[in-house]
């Protein structure tokens, strides 16, 4: 077993650690918008449930030389932004998204998504997703890095409305095969749903 102290590695060492290791990662689609009313699409696998009561989600949007990226920012100043969960139909053009384009050009537009509108907050969704969250931000907190630089802003989000294509949906319950999301590894690497199995817990 190796024996490896975090505080010996660089940053890049660490996030390859952690990318290779904690894995596979639901990918987040996120959706913005800027002041000017640009729409702003971008995918983060740093993403995670919080709580069901309220709903409440987490991403975590790394910064850029101590700035907020644009999903972050735009969020904190909009006050919501919408999630979509990542699946095989889309996947292509999600990857799209991640290209670095300034603020005022829309990534939606280059991948060629379909915004919709959404039904509780004012940023747009995107017709191609099968499950969409709009979502009011609850918290951001600036967390790593140090106090004057955080390394990243912690988006924790309420889910104030739930889209969920009809067939995927029966008895309160979604069909992940039906689905076919698509999850993170390292790299440029990415998993579909594969085998599963059940396990009964323990009483």
């Amino acid at each position: 077993m190796k024996s490896i102290d975090p505080k010996s590695l660089s940053a890049k060492e660490n996030y390859k650690f952690l990318t290779g290791s904690i894995i596979p990662r639901p990918v987040a689609f996120v959706t913005t918008t800027t002041k000017e009313g640009i729409l702003n699409a971008a995918p983060f696998s740093y993403f995670n449930i919080v709580s069901s009561t309220p709903p409440l989600i987490s991403v975590s949007v790394q910064r850029a030389d101590g700035q907020p990226k644009d999903t972050a920012r735009n969020a904190m100043e909009a006050g919501e932004f919408v999630v979509h969960i990542s699946d095989e139909s889309y996947v292509e053009a999600i990857n799209q998204t991640a290209a670095s384009l300034p603020p005022d050009e829309s990534e939606v537009e280059l991948a060629g998504l379909t915004p919709i509108k959404s039904t509780k907050v004012a940023v747009p969704a995107l017709k191609e997703a099968s499950i969409r969250l709009e979502c009011v931000l609850e918290q951001s907190i600036p967390l790593g890095g140090s106090e004057e630089n955080p390394a990243c802003d912690l988006l924790i989000g309420e889910i104030v409305h739930y889209h969920i294509r009809e067939d995927l949906y029966e008895e309160g319950r979604i069909d992940a095969a039906g689905l076919k999301p698509v999850s993170r590894l390292a790299g440029n690497n990415y998993s579909k749903l594969g085998e599963t199995f059940t396990l009964e817990r323990p009483k």
